[in-house]
């Protein structure tokens, strides 16, 4: 399965909009994605995952290098929108104690 990722960009936040799978295969599309918006000085990244049916490992790894660089840049990191599946994976990992993950829906900006 292919991904896609749109952003929308505010004056102190941004919001990428992530659909599709993030695997091995796709990952680095969605590094490229992430990163350059976590990078901005306190600037939040909202990331929207309401159409995101499933992650991998390498998708987790992907989240855990952009909280890094949110936490240089004076940012935060937080996650919207998982479904039970994506948000379980979350918590087996206990991701979700370090990366924030908001349980509403779709993020509007």
């Amino acid at each position: 399965m292919n991904l896609s990722v749109s952003v929308k960009e505010g004056e102190n936040s941004n919001i990428a909009y992530v659909s599709g799978e993030v695997d091995v295969y796709t990952a680095s599309k969605l590094k490229e994605a992430l990163n350059p918006l976590a990078e901005q000085e306190n600037k939040d990244l909202f990331v929207d995952l309401s159409d995101v049916e499933y992650i991998d490992s390498t998708g987790l790894g992907i989240f855990i290098g952009t909280l890094k660089i949110t936490e240089k840049s004076g940012s935060r990191l937080k996650l919207k929108g998982l479904n039970d599946r994506v948000k379980r994976l979350f918590e087996i990992t206990g991701l979700n104690e370090v990366i924030e993950i908001d349980g509403s829906k779709r993020e509007e900006a």
